[in-house]
């Protein structure tokens, strides 16, 4: 009976799994304050992000990526930065960001902005936003 304990006890040990199950890459979520519906030529709008995610893997970064594909303008992270380039990527250095979208054109502007993560977990925004004749 003692013996039949020790190998019982012995299965249950070598039966579990000793290694660590390290979760690296979550799920996550970008939550985008509303937009204006009009802009005229030259106006800038700002677009107040906030990134969410179920956990947390420290060395997660993310990037950025911006996509006109209808009307013109330009679009920079924060109010001095440097206007994105069409599909190259940029570090996104913070949870809480500010986008800025100047209209350069005076018909209705359609982008996507799409956010990955180190992880290749991406999701993409799209805005449309009406162009507003000058009165």
């Amino acid at each position: 009976m003692k013996i039949m304990s020790v190998l019982g006890i012995s299965l249950l040990l070598f039966a579990c799994n000793s290694a660590l199950d390290v979760q690296q890459s979550y799920e996550f979520d970008v939550e985008v304050m509303p937009l204006p519906k009009n802009i005229k030529q030259n106006e800038i709008v700002e677009i107040r992000c906030s990134l969410t995610e179920e956990g947390n893997f420290i060395d997660n970064r993310y990037t950025i990526r911006f996509f006109q594909f209808d009307g013109n303008g330009k679009l920079h992270l924060g109010q001095d930065g440097e206007a994105f380039l069409p599909n190259d990527r940029y570090e996104l250095p913070n949870k809480e960001f500010r986008m800025y979208y100047t209209s350069l054109g005076n018909k209705s502007h359609a982008f996507e902005v799409v956010i990955e993560n180190s992880f290749g977990r991406a999701k993409t925004l799209e805005f449309r936003v009406n162009a507003k004749s000058e009165e």
